[in-house]
């Protein structure tokens, strides 16, 4: 008697962790339909039923990525500080921690990032996905900022969101690039003792 079917969401799950193996390890530029349902252990066939064909799936690849990767969640850990300026600290470790844990994911959103520069749909989907990565940052900044004017006296909400997230993407290629000396600890305290010395 035959197995049970694995339903549709569960197989193009399958095939698209597949196909982040072989991307990542290989590259985009590598990824065929055939080496997908080799690392899937699937038939060809399969895979081309569920993404028709190559193009689909280098697309599909990247929204799966961006939801494993780029999506900024709020955790309850962080949420539970009262003060903006804690909640803003515990994000920003959040964040440096879960990207420098995730160097292959990272290094494939910034393959796709470059491959953006020949393919508009591409671009234009990154550059979305990185604006709203940014403007997730807005309430707390604007929390900070009415919290603490006189700290931040001078400076927009947009400015300090778009520092934060530049701070964070700094950090996940340097986590990246090298990944044994990476110490998110060590990071945050030569970020806070760099303010220190810059107000």
């Amino acid at each position: 008697m035959p197995g049970k079917r694995a339903s549709e969401g569960v197989r193009r799950e399958q095939i698209l962790r597949a196909a982040f193996e072989v991307a990542s390890r290989e590259g985009i530029g590598s990824l065929t339909i055939r080496g997908v349902a080799a690392e899937a252990e699937l038939s060809h066939g399969l895979v081309l039923f569920h993404f028709g064909r190559k193009e689909l799936l280098v697309h599909e690849l990247l929204e799966w990525l961006i939801a494993t990767t780029s999506v900024l969640r709020v955790s309850g850990d962080v949420a539970r500080f009262p003060r903006a300026l804690d909640r803003l600290h515990a994000l920003l470790q959040q964040e440096m921690a879960r990207l420098s844990h995730q160097p292959r994911h990272v290094r494939l959103f910034f393959e796709f990032w470059a491959l953006g520069a020949r393919h508009e749909t591409i671009r234009a989907r990154i550059s979305a996905e990185l604006e709203r990565y940014r403007a997730a940052f807005l309430a707390i900044m604007e929390e900070l900022l009415h919290a603490e004017p006189a700290a931040f006296a001078g400076v927009t909400a947009d400015g300090l969101a778009a520092v934060a997230v530049s701070w964070i993407h700094g950090c996940a290629v340097q986590a990246m690039v090298d990944p044994e000396h990476f110490d998110v600890d060590e990071y945050l305290a030569a970020v806070r003792g760099m303010v220190r010395q810059l107000a």
